[in-house]
């Protein structure tokens, strides 16, 4: 990988603190999605945030957003919602490639994670 591309990618990540909902709180759940081919984020990208229903194991949508401009999606979650619990991070990476004139050979991603503490603060990337 290129320097170039190096510290593009360096430019973006910051520390994770860094980040909150649009309330202005910390998010307890965030996410950066970095296109490592180009060296850039990957901004506009949709990502959906399922919490896993323990008796029935079906996925119910808890929110959805686009990344923004630097490949992130602030308030994903208040602190209230992030219960202990099976979470999953849907990205829609088919649809990201495509608004770009490329082929994707991942229709989308998805990250499936249990949260057993959720005092704590997570960070999942995508790159």
């Amino acid at each position: 990988m290129s320097e170039f591309r190096l510290q593009q990618l360096k430019s973006h990540i910051v520390s994770e603190r860094r980040i909150t909902t649009m309330s202005g709180s910390p998010s307890p759940l965030t996410t950066h999605v970095l296109n490592t081919a180009l060296g850039v984020p990957g901004s506009n990208m949709t990502i959906k945030l399922y919490q896993q229903d323990p008796s029935t194991n079906v996925w119910h949508l808890i929110t959805s957003g686009t990344t923004n401009s630097d490949g992130r999606c602030p308030g994903l979650i208040t602190q209230q919602q992030f219960v202990p619990a099976v979470y999953k991070l849907y990205f829609e990476t088919g649809q990201y490639w495509a608004s770009m004139g490329q082929t994707s050979f991942y229709p989308y991603v998805e990250i499936v994670f249990t949260i057993t503490d959720p005092g704590q603060r997570y960070h999942v990337a995508l790159l």
